[in-house]
């Protein structure tokens, strides 16, 4: 198995607590995270060093990433397992999947590229790498099967893990933080190249606001020991070192919980968000070349995952220069103030939390186990 980031090692645990009871003496490995290892799993390389986002911050990583694609991908033909699994990060894992495959070892991707996004001719390298597609969310089964691509919608593992109706009481008094107090959490992103970009613009929208009110609280879940130094830098160096800002290391749901609205990068962490039923402003930055490749490739208005999936505006996106300090600050405003509006969500997510829930761990397991069956093997 192959995850690239926080998200992925997180999505991967849930399928591996499926797996693990069905194969107790499979042995389980690749790249993964902590979560991942919690179940059994030995990490090859180190997770991090897959964790790059953005077209040209990958490049700069691309030899280091690439000599590390080789070297599993021989060991894997050499050592020639039950399947391979793949978990989200199609660039790295569709290229060494089609390597795979072509070998005769069966392979499976866990969460599907974003086609219906962007970059939608992907389907057919998809056709050529994947023997079985496991997707999170309905509407991607039938794009798949129309490609004969084999496929099983399985629900999203996020819909499964947070409950439906979230403590914030508890939550808060878990984090030490008053239960009257506004709180605002923080989430900037997990990987090191996308706090570099959106780091100080979520800092600097948390000190208009707490200008506006200096009660409020702010909470900012780090996914790790070097995102967390580096944000304690960036305050030291911009003389905020005293700035009411409590980091803690992951947590990352007991944040959202805790919180009465949420300032959060483009991805994974807005679904988890939406399914958390908080208001959220959804905010992007990223290495202006990039941007201006990327801008004119989507096929929808959308980029956060809960407006994919209501196909409308539901909350806030502020991308690239649209997400100043100001906007953001002024789009929480709105977030924290408007009563209606937050009734509204809360129900609008709750529809959607329903609308994902599945048993994914029992189900993604026993598409692995069919597909493993079909090779006529029964370890892993």
């Amino acid at each position: 198995m192959v995850a690239g980031e926080t998200s992925g090692d997180m999505l991967a645990a849930r399928l591996l607590s499926g797996l693990q009871t069905q194969l107790p003496d499979a042995r389980l490995h690749g790249i993964g995270g902590a979560r991942m290892q919690q179940h059994g799993f030995v990490s090859d390389w180190p997770m991090e060093k897959l964790a790059v986002r953005g077209l040209f911050e990958v490049l700069a990583h691309y030899r280091e990433i690439k000599s590390i694609q080789v070297a599993l991908r021989d060991q894997l033909l050499a050592e020639r397992p039950a399947v391979f699994i793949g978990v989200d990060a199609p660039d790295f894992n569709l290229g060494l999947e089609a390597q795979l495959k072509q070998a005769g070892i069966p392979t499976m991707h866990f969460i599907g590229p974003s086609i219906w996004a962007w970059r939608g001719g992907r389907i057919h390298k998809i056709a050529r790498s994947v023997s079985h597609m496991l997707v999170v969310f309905p509407f991607e089964e039938a794009l798949y099967r129309q490609a004969g691509i084999p496929v099983t919608y399985v629900g999203h593992p996020l819909a499964e893990v947070i409950p439906l109706q979230p403590d914030q009481a508890a939550a808060r008094a878990a984090l030490g933080l008053p239960q009257t107090a506004s709180v605002v959490a923080l989430l900037p992103g997990s990987r090191m190249s996308e706090l570099k970009y959106n780091a100080g613009p979520f800092v600097a929208a948390a000190r208009i606001l707490a200008q506006g009110d200096p009660s409020m609280r702010f909470i900012v879940p780090m996914a790790g020991p070097q995102q967390t130094r580096y944000l304690h830098q960036l305050l030291t160096q911009a003389g905020l070192a005293d700035f009411p800002l409590q980091i803690i290391d992951g947590q990352s749901h007991t944040a959202i919980a805790a919180a009465d609205a949420v300032l959060v990068a483009s991805g994974t962490a807005t679904l988890e968000v939406a399914l958390f039923k908080k208001p959220m402003v959804i905010a992007y930055k990223m290495l202006r070349a990039s941007w201006m490749l990327m801008r004119h490739m989507g096929y929808q208005p959308w980029v956060g995952l809960p407006n994919i999936l209501a196909r409308e505006f539901l909350v806030p996106e502020l991308l690239q220069d649209a997400a100043t300090p100001q906007a953001m600050a002024d789009a929480l405003n709105v977030q924290l103030n408007d009563a209606n509006l937050r009734t509204r969500l809360q129900q609008r997510f709750t529809d959607m939390h329903h609308s994902l829930l599945r048993n994914t761990a029992q189900e993604s397991a026993q598409a692995v186990l069919q597909l493993i069956g079909r090779r006529g093997a029964g370890t892993a």
